[in-house]
């Protein structure tokens, strides 16, 4: 039968596909709107399988807070080519997935993409659509949230990265270091925000390469094991909860001042109750 281009352009409104694709699906479903996404969806379940295996690398990053700036997420939308992550049709898919998150605070990724997108779909509906619409794997790869006094955003260039960290106070001058301490988290990669958050399975290990590190240094040969124990946990002092804890790292906008400084110069009472960090890879 004869599909007009009015059906089709309808159609690739409704979905996202191609042209040829919409058209496709039409003629097969003899005109049928409902049949043709239905269609289009098999396709991309179809396509999802396929590409279960390929790595998705690429995609954007978003992070969004609520207009109270009390509850913020961060969310990674991944793809594999850099081609599909610049298109403005895919950042904005995941700025809608992100809105969707900040409506609903699920729990977890699982929870999120259970959750209701449009037309009776859930968000994993519709990514799976969309591999059958782009022909690459599309995942929602990462999702995290925050509740806090303050919530405060950061988006890094290209959205390759985002950040969401969460204060014990608010205000403008709070907002504005929250700022610099997103941007520091963006920079820097910190795993926690002090040393008590840190497992004791990440310190052991660190500790372990530590100790190896120094037991092959040619000026410590000789030394005994308990010896070479106290250079590790020198070594993991020094370096490892300096350069990895948020609060232990020198600010980056400062001189000679650590991040702990750089709150205490905003108030003394300034404190970072968590953030999350999510980047592309």
């Amino acid at each position: 039968m004869k599909i007009s281009a009015s059906e089709v352009k309808k159609l690739r409104e409704m979905t996202g596909a191609g042209m040829m694709d919409c058209k496709k699906a039409l003629t097969e479903a003899e005109g049928d709107l409902d049949k043709a996404i239905e269609i289009l969806r098999k396709k991309g379940q179809k396509l999802s399988m396929k590409r279960a295996d390929r790595e998705a690398k690429e995609g954007v990053v978003v992070a969004m807070v609520n207009d109270a700036s009390t509850k913020g997420i961060v969310i990674r939308l991944s793809c594999e080519t850099d081609f599909v992550a610049k298109n403005e049709d895919f950042i904005n898919l995941a700025k809608s997935f992100a809105t969707i998150a900040l409506e609903n605070f699920p729990a977890d990724k699982e929870a999120l993409l259970a959750a209701s997108y449009a037309d009776g779909l859930s968000i994993l509906d519709k990514v799976t659509e969309q591999v059958g619409v782009i022909g690459e794997k599309v995942e929602i790869a990462d999702y995290s949230n925050i509740e806090a006094d303050l919530v405060v955003p950061y988006i890094h260039a290209g959205y390759r990265a985002g950040v969401i960290v969460g204060f014990n106070q608010n205000g403008d001058k709070v907002e504005e270091a929250g700022k610099n301490i997103a941007m520091q988290i963006a920079a820097m990669k910190p795993i926690a925000v002090s040393k008590d958050e840190v497992s004791q399975e990440v310190i052991d290990k660190e500790l372990e390469i530590a100790f190896e590190t120094a037991k092959n240094e040619e000026r410590n040969a000789g030394k005994p094991e308990q010896v070479l124990r106290g250079i590790a946990q020198g070594k993991l002092n020094k370096f490892f909860f300096k350069d990895r804890i948020l609060l232990n790292q020198d600010y980056v906008k400062g001189n000679k001042q650590s991040v702990q400084d750089y709150l205490k110069t905003v108030d003394s009472g300034l404190a970072v109750t968590g953030f999350k960090h999510i980047m592309l890879g």
